[in-house]
């Protein structure tokens, strides 16, 4: 029982650092049908931002949270501006995008690399290593940090998109952008913040990972996978169905690594990626695609 109290415990503080993850990646899916490929190499960009911080000055990763939000941000903004503004009315939108993101990804890879060369890095505070002890269980301190902050930026998040002014706009613009314009709403801005938004979050969870896992620029090949099976999972453009399958995954992850193998852990993901596809493509909070 102790085992599996243990994997669950595991698998739960890993789910909010997925969420996280993958919540940018759903937002910018929601509002702009953009498949953003170079979302996993943004994220690692973050995190080389917290390293770079914990490295020269020995300033806490979390403490560089805002700032990679920040940078990440202004660079999702000249980003949508360069590549993604002009084309955005295109039948093929979606489709074009997939490609503009690989060669974005490729682009930022060799950038980190000139600069950072592919060595594993990884922050390294005193919490990284340390851990909560309860009976026989343990709760690492460095994951079980990283999940509640995901949680609390999520959450933020949430009640932003629920109550602001902007939110609504954004919602409306997710759900009809036609009928949205229509209305009166921006929807240019609109796709602009939220594209910003969505690149600030990959920097946050940047800084999370850079503590919780080991990274190098060609990481984000490995997370491509993972990240898509969130999203597809709970539905794409879900923010509520990012989380749940988040969580839902990240535990059968774990308990597969722990009883299987850790070699199957990771494959957890591309199984669930092919299985939701094939049964049920919408996902499970999103909506059923109407037959022409």
């Amino acid at each position: 029982m102790a085992d599996i109290i243990q994997t669950l415990i595991l698998g739960l503080a890993l789910g909010g650092v997925f969420a996280l993850m993958g919540s940018g990646l759903s937002l910018v899916f929601g509002v702009m049908r953009i498949v953003n490929l170079a979302h996993p190499v943004l994220i690692i960009a973050g995190a080389y931002v917290a390293y770079w911080g914990f490295r020269l000055y020995g300033i806490d990763p979390l403490m560089m949270l805002p700032v990679a939000i920040v940078i990440l941000a202004a660079i999702g903004v000249v980003l949508y501006k360069l590549v993604f503004e002009r084309e955005a009315r295109s039948a093929k939108y979606s489709e074009m995008t997939v490609l503009l993101t690989f060669a974005i990804a490729m682009i930022v890879e060799g950038a980190l690399g000139g600069f950072f060369s592919n060595t594993q890095r990884v922050t390294s505070p005193d919490y990284a290593t340390d851990a909560i002890f309860i009976g026989d269980v343990f709760i690492p301190t460095g994951q079980l940090y990283a999940g509640i902050l995901s949680l609390i930026i999520i959450s933020l998040l949430a009640l932003f998109l629920k109550y602001s002014s902007f939110g609504y706009a954004i919602r409306a613009t997710t759900q009809n952008r036609e009928a949205a314009e229509l209305l009166g709403v921006n929807v240019n801005r609109v796709a602009l913040v939220s594209f910003a938004i969505g690149i600030g979050l990959a920097g946050a969870a940047g800084c999370l990972v850079s503590f919780v896992f080991s990274f190098f620029p060609a990481k984000h090949w490995e997370w491509i996978a993972v990240l898509m099976s969130l999203v597809v999972l709970g539905g794409m453009g879900s923010l509520l169905g990012t989380v749940v399958a988040s969580f839902l995954l990240s535990v059968i992850a774990a308990f597969v690594g722990t009883y299987v193998g850790a070699t199957w852990s990771t494959m957890t993901f591309f199984l669930a990626l092919f299985l939701i596809l094939l049964v049920r493509p919408q996902g499970l909070f999103g909506e059923k695609p109407e037959l022409a």
